[in-house]
C-alpha cells in the first residue's frame, strides 16, 4: 500500500527533474556565444585588424540584438507556444554559431553574432514564464539551476575555446563548435516536452511593445537592475581577460584561467545563494549585499589590478553570480502568473540589454583613448554602486515590490 502511494511521487520528481536539467542545459547555450569571444580576442583583432572597439562589436552586437529582439519573443510564443518557442531560439543559436565556421571576415562574424543574439533573445525571454507555470512553488532554486546554467556556459566556453582554436588550427572553427552544445540541447528541450508542461500557459498578449509594462514603476525597477547587471555582465566576459593582461602583468593563459575560475565561481554562486536564502527571505537584502560584493571586484581591478588579484576575482565570482540570480529572479517573483512574468521580463531585456550592450563598446573606447582599463573599470565599480538605489526602492513579499 504505502509502495503504490510512493510511486507516484517518484515518477512525478523524476519529472520535475527532467524539466529541470532541460532548462539547465538550455540555459548553457545561452552564452557560449559570447563568452567564447573574450579568449580569442588576441587572434581575432590580429587576423581582422581590429581595434579594441572593433573588437568589443563582437560582444555589442549580440547584446544588443538580445536587447532589441527580446519582444519578438511575446509574438513567438502566442504563434508557436512556450516550449516551441524556445525551441526556435535553440535551433537560431545553432544554426548562426555553426555559420562561424565559414571564416574570419568581419562581417559575417557580426552577422552571425547578431543572429544568434537573437537567438538568445527569444529563448532567454520565455524562460521565466516557463520556471513561472512549472516551478511556482520552487521559483529561486530553479531560477538558480538555470542561472547556473547560463553561467556554466559561458565558464566552459571561455576556458575551452582557446585549445579549440590551437586544436583545431582555427578561431572561427573554435567557435563554431558551439554549434554541437546547442543541437544537443534543442534535442534535450524537445524530449522534455511533456516534462515542463508549457504549451498549455498563457503568452504575454497584445502588441510588441505596447502589451509591456510601460507604466509600472516595479518593472522599471526591475529593468533598472537587470540593464546594470547585464552590463557588467558582458563587460566581465569581454574585458576581464584583457585587463589582467595589460594591467595586470598576467600572461594569456594565467588570464584565462582567472577568467574561467571566475566564472566557475559564479556558476556555485547562482545555485548556492538562492538556497541560503530560501523563498521566504528577503531578495532586497541579497540584492544590497551581492551588489556591494560586486562594485568592490570590480574597483579593486580598476585599482589594483596586480594586488590582491585573486581577492577581487572571487569578489566578482561570489557577488555577481549571486546577484545575476536574484536580478532574473525578480520578473517571477513579482508577477502574478506566468503572462506578467513574461511582459516584465520581455520589457526588462528590451531596454536593459539595449542599454547594456553600450557597456563594452564604452569601455574598449575608454581603453583606446587612455591606454588602460583604469577609468573604465572604475565606472565599472560606480555603476554597481548606483544599483543600490532600486535595490533599496524595493517594496513587499521577499523584498521586491508588488504595487503597480
Amino acid at each position: 500500500m504505502t509502495h503504490t502511494r510512493g510511486r507516484p511521487t517518484a515518477a512525478a520528481h523524476s519529472v520535475l527533474g527532467l524539466a529541470a536539467v532541460a532548462l539547465f542545459v538550455t540555459a548553457a547555450n545561452l552564452r557560449p556565444a559570447i563568452a567564447a569571444v573574450s579568449p580569442l580576442a588576441d587572434r581575432i583583432r590580429s587576423d581582422l585588424h581590429l581595434s579594441a572597439t572593433g573588437l568589443s562589436l563582437l560582444t555589442t552586437v549580440p547584446t544588443l540584438a538580445m536587447g532589441v529582439c527580446a519582444p519578438v519573443a511575446a509574438i513567438v510564443a502566442r504563434r508557436f507556444g512556450l516550449h516551441r518557442g524556445v525551441l526556435l531560439g535553440l535551433a537560431l543559436i545553432t544554426l548562426a554559431t555553426a555559420a562561424r565556421a565559414a571564416g574570419a571576415s568581419s562581417w559575417l562574424q557580426l552577422s552571425c553574432s547578431a543572429a544568434a543574439g537573437t537567438g538568445i533573445a527569444i529563448a532567454q525571454t520565455l524562460l521565466p514564464a516557463v520556471v513561472k507555470a512549472r516551478f511556482a512553488g520552487r521559483v529561486g532554486l530553479i531560477t538558480g539551476v538555470y542561472t547556473a546554467g547560463l553561467g556554466l556556459g559561458g565558464a566552459v566556453a571561455a576556458g575551452a575555446s582557446a585549445p579549440l582554436a590551437d586544436a583545431l588550427g582555427s578561431w572561427p572553427g573554435a567557435l563554431a563548435s558551439w554549434a554541437v552544445l546547442a543541437l544537443a540541447g534543442g534535442v534535450l528541450w524537445s524530449v522534455s516536452k511533456r516534462a515542463l508542461g508549457s504549451d498549455g500557459v498563457a503568452a504575454p498578449s497584445g502588441p510588441v511593445t505596447r502589451g509591456l509594462p510601460w507604466r509600472s514603476a516595479k518593472a522599471w525597477r526591475i529593468t533598472a537592475l537587470a540593464a546594470g547587471n547585464s552590463a557588467l555582465y558582458y563587460c566581465e566576459l569581454a574585458w576581464v581577460a584583457a585587463l589582467l593582461q595589460d594591467d595586470g602583468g598576467r600572461s594569456a593563459a594565467e588570464a584565462g584561467l582567472l577568467l574561467t575560475v571566475m566564472i566557475s565561481l559564479q556558476v556555485v554562486s547562482m545555485l548556492a545563494v538562492p538556497a541560503l536564502l530560501g523563498e521566504g527571505r528577503s531578495t532586497r537584502r541579497g540584492l544590497a549585499w551581492t551588489t556591494t560584493l560586486t562594485a568592490v571586484g570590480f574597483l579593486g581591478l580598476a585599482f589594483a589590478p596586480g594586488t590582491a588579484t585573486w581577492l577581487w576575482i572571487l569578489a566578482l565570482g561570489v557577488g555577481h553570480g549571486a546577484l545575476f540570480t536574484l536580478v532574473l529572479t525578480l520578473p517571477v517573483v513579482s508577477s502574478r502568473d506566468s503572462a506578467e512574468a513574461g511582459r516584465i521580463s520581455a520589457m526588462a531585456f528590451f531596454v536593459g540589454y539595449a542599454c547594456a550592450a553600450l557597456a563594452p563598446v564604452l569601455v574598449g573606447a575608454l581603453r583606446d583613448s587612455t591606454g588602460d582599463f583604469h577609468l573604465a573599470f572604475g565606472l565599472l565599480g560606480a555603476l554597481a554602486a548606483l544599483m543600490l538605489l532600486p535595490t533599496a526602492r524595493m517594496h513587499g513579499r521577499n523584498g521586491t515590490e508588488v504595487r503597480r
